[in-house]
C-alpha cells in the first residue's frame, strides 16, 4: 500500500478514526486488517508508528459502500483496531463512529444532499439491524458547524440525531441471552443483555466501588480489573458468544445510583479499560437492563413513568441522553439519541 488509500479521518461522538469506502480498501479480509493495523499503528500500546492515539475510543474504522438493499442509503461495517495487539475485529458495532457515517456518505457522494435536513438509512453490517441518522444539510451541502453539546467532547457542533430500529438480540439472538434478567456468575448477580450492544451490567457496590471512580482509578485497580474479566469470560458462553478472550465484546458496565439528577450512574469496560464516556449502542442495552424488574440496573436506576422515557445516563465524562419508546410490558421498541461529529482531515493514508 505505498501509494496510501484515500481515508476521512473524523470525530463520532466520542470516538474518532478512518472512514474508508469499502470499494478502496483490499477486498481480502487479512490484507485489509493488515492494512488497517499498519495505519493505525498496532500492536503498540502509544501506536506511534500510526494515526490510533493508544485508546480504543481513537482506533476505529468505518467501512462504508452504497446499499443494494430495498429502503437503506448505505452498508457500514465497524472495525475495532486494538492498540496493543495484532487483532482487528467485527465482533461489535459502535454508535458514536455511526454518527460520522451519514457525513461521510455525502462527502463521498453515496447520498445527495437534500436542502435543510438529510435522512440517511444505514444498515449495519455487524448486527444486521438498521439506523436512521439526520444529518443538517443547510443549502444541500453538509456542515459539521452547529450549537449541539455532547458531553465527552469540548465545544459545539451541528446536531447528527440517529434512531435505531429492532436492536433486540442484535449480535446474541435475544435481548436476555442466558433467558434469565438475573444470573450469578462468580458469585455475583449480574444481567447479560444485548439490546444493541453485548453487556454484562454488574452493581458497582457489590464489586467493592462506588461506581463514581474515575476511570484512571477504576483501570489502576488490578484486583477489580482481574475480577471484571473473570466474570466476562465465564459470561460469554452464557451469551451465546463462545470464548470471548480476544474479542471486544461482551462488555462490563458497573451501575450506581445517580448522583447528578440523572437515572442512573455508569462505569463501562470496553472491554479491558474504563470508557471515558459510554458507548452509544452500549447506552441502550443499559436503558433496558434498568427498566427489567429484578436485576442489578433497576435497582440502583430511577426510570420516570410513561410509554415515553427520556433517560439520563451519568458516565465519567458527563451524560447521554436516551429517548426511549416502550409497549405496554415496559419492553424497549425504539431508541434515538444525539450525537455530534467533525471532520478532521480528508486525504491519503499509509501503511508500511
Amino acid at each position: 500500500m505505498s501509494d496510501g488509500i484515500r481515508c476521512l479521518w473524523m470525530r463520532g461522538g466520542t470516538s474518532k478514526g478512518g472512514y474508508f469506502l469499502a470499494d478502496d480498501l483490499p477486498a481480502d479480509g487479512r490484507a485489509r486488517d493488515s492494512f488497517l493495523l499498519g495505519v493505525m499503528g498496532s500492536p503498540d500500546p502509544r501506536q506511534i508508528d500510526g494515526l490510533g492515539g493508544g485508546d480504543p475510543l481513537t482506533s476505529k474504522v468505518a467501512v462504508v459502500k452504497k446499499s443494494a438493499r430495498p429502503g437503506v442509503d448505505v452498508d457500514y461495517l465497524f472495525l475495532q483496531v486494538l492498540a496493543d495487539r495484532a487483532v482487528v475485529s467485527d465482533a461489535q458495532t459502535c454508535g458514536n463512529i455511526l454518527a460520522g457515517v451519514g457525513p461521510f456518505a455525502i462527502e463521498r457522494g453515496l447520498v445527495a444532499a437534500r436542502d435543510g435536513e438529510t435522512r440517511i438509512v444505514i444498515h449495519m453490517e455487524n448486527t444486521g439491524r438498521t439506523a436512521v441518522a439526520r444529518v443538517r444539510t443547510p443549502d444541500g451541502r453538509i456542515t459539521y458547524a452547529g450549537d449541539a453539546r455532547i458531553d465527552g467532547v469540548p465545544g459545539t457542533a451541528a446536531p447528527v440525531r440517529i434512531a435505531f430500529r429492532d436492536t433486540a438480540g442484535a449480535t446474541c439472538g435475544a435481548v436476555l441471552p442466558t433467558g434469565e434478567p438475573v444470573d450469578t456468575i462468580d458469585g455475583t448477580e449480574a444481567t447479560c443483555i444485548d439490546n444493541g450492544m453485548p453487556v454484562v451490567i454488574l452493581r458497582a457496590a457489590d464489586l467493592g466501588v462506588s461506581g463514581t471512580e474515575s476511570p484512571g482509578d477504576l483501570d489502576a485497580n488490578g484486583d477489580l480489573k482481574r475480577r471484571l474479566e473473570t466474570i466476562r469470560l465465564k459470561a460469554g458462553p452464557m451469551m451465546r458468544l463462545g470464548d470471548v478472550t480476544d474479542k471486544t465484546v461482551p462488555k462490563v458496565c458497573l451501575v450506581a445510583p445517580p448522583g447528578r439528577g440523572g437515572t442512573v450512574t455508569t462505569r463501562t469496560f470496553v472491554p479491558h479499560r474504563c470508557h471515558a464516556a459510554i458507548g452509544v449502542l452500549g447506552v441502550v442495552s443499559v436503558v433496558a437492563a434498568c427498566m427489567i424488574p429484578g436485576t442489578p440496573g433497576a435497582s440502583v436506576a430511577v426510570v420516570p413513568d410513561g410509554r415515553r422515557k427520556r433517560l439520563s445516563i451519568e458516565h465519567p465524562g458527563g451524560e447521554m441522553t436516551v429517548t426511549v419508546d416502550t409497549d405496554a410490558a415496559g419492553a424497549v421498541t425504539g431508541a434515538a439519541v444525539l450525537r455530534t461529529a467533525r471532520k478532521l482531515f480528508d486525504g491519503m493514508v499509509f501503511a508500511p
